[in-house]
């Protein structure tokens, strides 16, 4: 169940202003992904030191699917409006219908197809703000590794390419950020 996330989002102004912006000024249907939903929620967790450290989280990651225009312009084009209404943020909006040609895999149905070849499941999680200003989530792998402060390899990057799961875990340093976390490189 969404609830705990939800709250949590919901009593964080900055971002739900960020998914209100999204929402009006981004591509039909995004969502808010990645880390910036699994970094607002494990820094939850550590609020005292990530407060005394100055953690921000460096992008926001909009997420939609889009097979009729899969235009990396377009993509581009949001990232500048979206940064016109939040100037001090830097967006990344990445149309899931064509990020299946980064490692290879044959084309995605849909957003929560995308997001299962994410490398994981805890990652692996999107949240939009609706037009009816409720919250929305999208989350393949469930939200038990999130709340659980899991950081597990998914099926797929277990499958095929275990070791970039590896790469992202030592470059993003997120047992420095995350003292806790217990790191599961088996799916």
């Amino acid at each position: 169940m969404p609830g705990r996330l939800f709250n949590l989002i919901q009593h964080d102004m900055h971002a739900m202003a960020c998914l209100r912006t999204a929402r009006d000024f981004g591509p039909a249907g995004a969502y808010l992904a990645a880390g910036f939903i699994r970094n607002r929620y494990w820094d939850s967790l550590y609020e005292d030191q990530v407060k005394s450290a100055g953690v921000r989280n460096s992008d926001i990651d909009v997420v939609y699917f889009d097979a009729e225009n899969v235009s990396p312009e377009r993509d581009a084009a949001f990232e500048c409006a979206l940064k016109n209404i939040m100037p001090d943020e830097d967006w990344q909006v990445r149309n899931q219908a064509r990020m299946h040609d980064f490692a290879g895999h044959s084309p995605f149905h849909d957003l929560v197809h995308a997001l299962m070849h994410w490398s994981e499941t805890a990652t692996a999680v999107a949240v939009r703000l609706n037009r009816n200003d409720t919250l929305e989530y999208l989350a393949p792998f469930g939200l038990d590794d999130l709340y659980e402060h899991r950081l597990r390899i998914t099926p797929i990057v277990s499958k095929h390419d275990p070791a970039a799961f590896q790469r992202r875990v030592e470059t993003k340093k997120w047992r420095e950020r995350w003292p806790n976390v217990t790191v599961l490189d088996r799916a």
